[in-house]
């Protein structure tokens, strides 16, 4: 674990390995937490993993996000359809107070200062508020650029949100691993739920840095990599917070435009 300025995240071997400075680390969270924790105890062991994580062309609907104004990515975002056109979708761990956001859709290892997002509010379910509870680590956010536009129009196209299958279902996550530009990672597998209720999926190398990373069915969102212990304690097995009527509620709220959220600048995990 590393603790900085009240912050304590458990990290993953892996953003550890990067020679980054503590305060960029600790913002790099396990699938990176806004401070990353790390991947989930007990569940499925790397020999069940039959999929591994490759690069793939990015998708002008998934990003990467910055945090502290730095040059490193920590956590992944999507664009999400609303009607205000300038919401993103994230894992709640990924954001925290006092950590400026940044948003670059389709990153591609540089990004111009016309395709940098800034995050202007951020919203929350009451249960992460509350207690960072990992059945709400969701988090939907609006952005802006100095340029104005909306960044539906910018990208030419979002992902609808949805809900999470109740039976195993085939998706696509792509998300980037932590780190100074470089191009993101997907794999196409399918999920299942576990005992816990958590949704999980069996998918080697999504490493620190893929929090946040969309599980896509379609053109619509069903998931986010995060929820138990912030997706995980391994990258061989991901999961994601249930998307439920919960979920739908709090994208109805950031839609609203209404005042955002203050992020909790602490998250704990079991790894």
């Amino acid at each position: 674990m590393i603790a900085l300025s009240g912050m304590i995240v458990p990290m993953r071997t892996v953003a550890a390995a990067v020679g980054l400075a503590p305060a960029v680390m600790m913002l790099a969270g396990c699938h990176a937490p806004g401070e990353p924790p790390a991947r989930a105890a007990g569940a499925v062991a790397p020999a069940a993993v039959a999929r591994t994580a490759e690069p793939v062309k990015p998708q002008p609907s998934v990003g990467a996000v910055f945090l502290g104004g730095t040059d490193t990515h920590t956590c992944t975002a999507s664009v999400v359809r609303s009607p205000s056109q300038d919401l993103i979708l994230t894992a709640a761990h990924c954001l925290a107070a006092g950590y400026p956001a940044t948003f670059v859709p389709g990153f591609d290892d540089t990004a111009d200062p016309g395709d940098v997002w800034t995050v202007d509010a951020v919203y929350l379910d009451p249960r992460w508020l509350a207690t960072q509870d990992p059945r709400a680590d969701f988090a939907f956010a609006r952005v802006s650029r100095p340029a104005g536009g909306t960044l539906e129009a910018a990208v030419g196209q979002a992902l609808t949100l949805g809900r999470t299958p109740a039976q195993s279902a085939a998706v696509t996550v792509v998300g980037y691993p932590l780190g100074v530009g470089g191009p993101p990672i997907g794999c196409e597998t399918s999920f299942t739920t576990d005992p816990s209720g958590y949704p999980s999926l069996a998918c080697g190398g999504l490493v620190d840095g893929t929090s946040g990373a969309p599980w896509i069915e379609g053109s619509t969102v069903v998931g986010v990599i995060g929820g138990l212990d912030g997706g995980g304690c391994q990258d061989s097995i991901s999961y994601t917070a249930p998307f439920d009527a919960a979920t739908a509620a709090l994208l109805r709220r950031a839609e609203a435009g209404g005042p955002g959220d203050t992020a909790p600048n602490s998250f704990e995990s079991a790894c």
